[in-house]
């Protein structure tokens, strides 16, 4: 009987016990780390698992590129893709620390919020995502490939505008780095945004109700933080596009649970997607995103 197997590829010695749940959740008979993985081991690694089955058995094999570090993440999607020779493939997925999946779900939500409330997309909007880490920058490169005009906030001294903008780059996306390390920097960038993202790491408040007051042009917020303090005022953990008024501001808020089901649902189908695929499926956060999506259209992204 053949088992359905996923290699789970990790640079660092840390699997995370969420994904190794969801996908063995989502039907594969083994999940099997490897971990200290380098961009210079995939191809190799990557061959060993599609020569040891019959040409055409991708739905029997993934590879999963886990981590915490998207830049090295692309580089080994990138080296899975390419190992590829003739009818010998498997399933490719790349989410390191559940960023893919998170930026997917947000810019979803924002996208399907924005559309509810003004029957237009991102197009044309101004989105400032704060917070340049793995979950901001992927939710920045998403917005900006929908057509926003997209700013990532540096939130610290020590945030990395070279790094990310290079990242930005790789996916052809245009992104604006600018400073939100003051206060007065928030205000003057939340006077002129019309969708406001926090992706700062956990129990930060980033944008309070002062800073807010400035929002006069706010259409849509979200915050994938869900230890309290939330990172933007006013929102709940459970908010799907739910009114709020703070001053002059008027915005529907997107909570992070709420983030949390659809990148959820995204990633479970993301790994049944391996195993069903009509092609081996090679799935990077664009991928996620247009998955994420349509969840939300089938109605099933809450």
């Amino acid at each position: 009987m053949t088992q359905r197997i996923l290699y789970f590829l990790v640079p660092g010695s840390n699997i995370s016990p969420f994904d190794v749940t969801i996908a063995a959740d989502a039907g594969f008979d083994l999940v099997i780390p490897l971990t200290g993985i380098r961009p210079e081991n995939v191809t190799a690694l990557v061959q060993d698992a599609i020569f040891c089955r019959p040409p055409n058995r991708f739905n029997d094999t993934g590879i999963f590129i886990g981590g915490r570090d998207v830049h090295m993440a692309t580089d080994m999607f990138q080296s899975a893709r390419g190992a590829m020779v003739g009818e010998f493939k498997v399933g490719v997925f790349a989410d390191p620390n559940g960023a893919y999946t998170t930026s997917a779900a947000v810019v979803a939500l924002v996208e399907k919020a924005v559309q509810e409330r003004t029957g237009a997309g991102l197009s044309g909007r101004t989105v400032s995502v704060f917070g340049p880490g793995p979950v901001g920058l992927c939710t920045a490169i998403l917005a900006a490939r929908q057509g926003a005009r997209t700013r990532l906030c540096q939130l610290t001294a020590d945030d990395d505008a070279k790094a990310a903008l290079r990242f930005c780059e790789r996916y052809e996306a245009e992104v604006e780095w600018v400073s939100a390390e003051t206060h007065r920097d928030k205000v003057n960038i939340v006077s002129d945004t019309e969708i406001a993202i926090s992706a700062a790491k956990a129990g930060i408040r980033i944008l309070d109700a002062e800073v807010l007051q400035a929002g006069g042009k706010l259409i849509a917020c979200a915050d994938t933080n869900a230890v309290p303090p939330s990172g933007i005022e006013g929102i709940g953990v459970n908010d799907k596009a739910v009114p709020v008024d703070v001053g002059p501001a008027h915005f529907l808020s997107i909570g992070p649970l709420a983030i949390g089901s659809l990148k959820y649902k995204t990633q479970f189908g993301l790994y049944r997607q391996i195993q069903t695929s009509p092609v081996a499926a090679q799935i990077d956060f664009p991928e996620a995103y247009a998955f994420a999506l349509n969840e939300l259209a089938q109605g099933k992204g809450s």
